[in-house]
Formats: C-alpha cells, sequence, structure tokens
C-alpha cells in the first residue's frame, strides 16, 4: 500500500481511538468529557471524509473513468455515518448515556464495516491508480516519484 494510502489508514485508526475515548467517557457517565472527546472525533472524521471525498475521490474518478463505482458507494456511507453521527451528539448532549452507547455500537460497526471496505478495495485501487497521491491528497511532495518538495 502506497505511503499516502497508509496515511488515510492511520486516519482511521485515530477516528477509532477517539471514537473509543468517548465510549470510555459515557461509561463513567462523564458527559463533559464524552462532548468534548466527540468534537475532536467529530473534526478528526470531518477532516478524514474532506480528503477523500474532495481529492482522493474525484481524483480516483478521473484516473480511473468510474464514476458509478465504489466511490458513490463511499460517499453514500459517508453520509449515513454523519446521521449517525448527529443523533449521537445529540444523545450526548442530553446526557443519555444508554442510547449514545448504543449508537456508539452501530457507529462502530458501521465504521469499522466502511474502513474494511476502504482500505481493501478502493484504497489499493487508488494506489494503482493515481499518480502523485501525496500531493493529490495533500500530504505533501508526490511519493518521491519526482524531486518536489516533501
Amino acid at each position: 500500500m502506497s505511503e499516502a494510502m497508509m496515511k488515510l489508514v492511520k486516519q482511521h485508526q485515530e477516528c477509532d481511538d477517539q471514537l473509543n475515548r468517548v465510549e470510555v467517557a459515557l461509561n463513567k457517565q462523564d458527559f463533559a468529557s464524552a462532548g468534548r472527546n466527540f468534537r475532536l472525533f467529530n473534526e478528526q472524521l470531518e477532516d478524514h471524509f474532506r480528503i477523500e471525498e474532495e481529492r482522493l475521490f474525484p481524483a480516483f474518478e478521473s484516473a480511473t473513468g468510474m464514476r458509478d463505482g465504489p466511490t458513490v458507494v463511499m460517499r453514500a456511507e459517508h453520509l449515513e455515518i454523519r446521521s449517525l453521527r448527529d443523533q449521537l451528539m445529540q444523545e450526548i448532549e442530553a446526557a443519555d448515556a444508554n442510547a449514545a452507547r448504543a449508537s456508539i455500537d452501530t457507529m462502530n460497526v458501521l465504521i469499522q464495516q466502511h474502513n474494511v471496505k476502504e482500505e481493501n478495495i478502493l484504497y489499493p485501487m487508488c494506489g494503482g491508480s493515481i499518480p502523485h497521491l501525496n500531493r493529490i491528497l495533500g500530504f505533501g511532495g508526490c511519493g518521491g516519484v519526482c524531486s518536489c518538495a516533501a
């Protein structure tokens, strides 16, 4: 897997870790901490989705001509994750630990299924199809295939 794709996988792991912090806080009934950690999770999630939706997916579609393929599925799943995220935020703000824990369980399953598809299907397709992924994704440089500054 390319360096750029490994950075996206790392972002998946960082989001997972942050969502786990939310769950730990909820289990302690610490809604202030759950809210803070959830806002951090949301920032990480949106940064990751933005890279994919604004850079990776268009580059993949342009390179492959596949505009009705995996990126359509991934965008739809992003919408589903965002909807559940909004519900979860409301539950945290309402201090409804039981509902929030149930939503986190659902979110974890949804995100894990989504990430498996990206990491095992889409990312390898991107790595083989799109030149200069680091630069395209805003990670700096071109991944070592030219002399540009990283």
